[in-house]
């Protein structure tokens, strides 16, 4: 007799959290990673940032929330990809536990990840100079609309994952792919000074939005005048929707990858 769906996921969730636990480099990421990406440009590249009636510093930091939460993608895609290849898949499917309890305590565990930065850098957000200017309620829905952004980064993270066939082809194609996604947009310059061409694409970025509708909601736009393209004039429903899709679009392509390699 197998055990409730709910306690398989308890369990695989607590395995990979113990990972974390044996391996505290895992959370460099979450920790030393984004606390250096704020310190770094608060400091070296803040002064030549003009943010107009506003702080370089707070307009700064949803973008590095933004960035840490598309790379939570590496940890799955990474942390799979080992699963897969040291045979721990192939000794769950022997198991009598249901095959989406893998994947979901894979899910759950990076958002858990995920959210270890994200309190991280707000503390050190605060310690910088960092402020919340328009109540909980706003600032609340900033953070969700982050960890709705994370749930569709995870997506990515298991086709890559289930698709390559080493870890260091993982790493090779999550790096390729999403640092130069997280630089072409809003993240650390506005992209009214970026040449048309680039400027279009950081406007219709999705990480755009989400860094957008974090600013609008926690006060840290300065007087910037309302952007011209329209996903930055609706970052809140933007941002929404380009999660959805990109769940909705990658998802099925993400089992379907996952079936294949744990089937043959």
């Amino acid at each position: 007799m197998s055990a409730s769906f709910g306690r398989q996921i308890r369990s695989l969730v607590r395995r990979n959290l113990i990972h974390i636990k044996r391996q505290p480099e895992a959370l460099t990421d979450v920790t030393i990673q984004p606390v250096m990406f704020v310190l770094l440009f608060a400091y070296v590249f803040g002064g030549s940032i003009n943010i107009p009636g506003g702080s370089y510093r707070e307009w700064l930091l949803p973008g590095i929330m933004a960035q840490t939460m598309a790379f939570s993608s590496f940890v799955v895609a990474i942390g799979l990809n080992n699963d897969l290849q040291k045979g721990i898949i192939d000794r769950f499917r022997s198991l009598p536990i249901h095959r989406p309890s893998v994947l979901l305590a894979r899910a759950i565990s990076s958002v858990m990840h995920s959210s270890i930065g994200i309190v991280v850098m707000s503390l050190t957000g605060l310690i910088v100079g960092w402020r919340i200017h328009e109540g909980v309620g706003k600032a609340l829905l900033a953070y969700l609309l982050l960890l709705l952004f994370g749930f569709a980064m995870i997506w990515i993270g298991i086709l890559v994952g289930s698709s390559m066939d080493s870890p260091e082809a993982v790493n090779g194609v999550m790096f390729a792919t999403m640092f130069p996604i997280t630089f072409l947009a809003n993240t650390f310059a506005p992209p009214e000074g970026m040449p048309t061409f680039v400027r279009v694409i950081a406007e219709w970025n999705p990480i755009s939005a989400l860094v957008q509708a974090m600013r609008e909601l926690w006060g840290n736009t300065g007087n910037f005048p309302t952007p011209e393209a329209w996903p930055l004039q609706h970052p809140v429903l933007v941002s929404i929707g380009w999660s959805v899709l990109i769940s909705v679009v990658v998802a099925p392509m993400a089992l379907r990858a996952y079936n294949r390699r744990t089937t043959n």
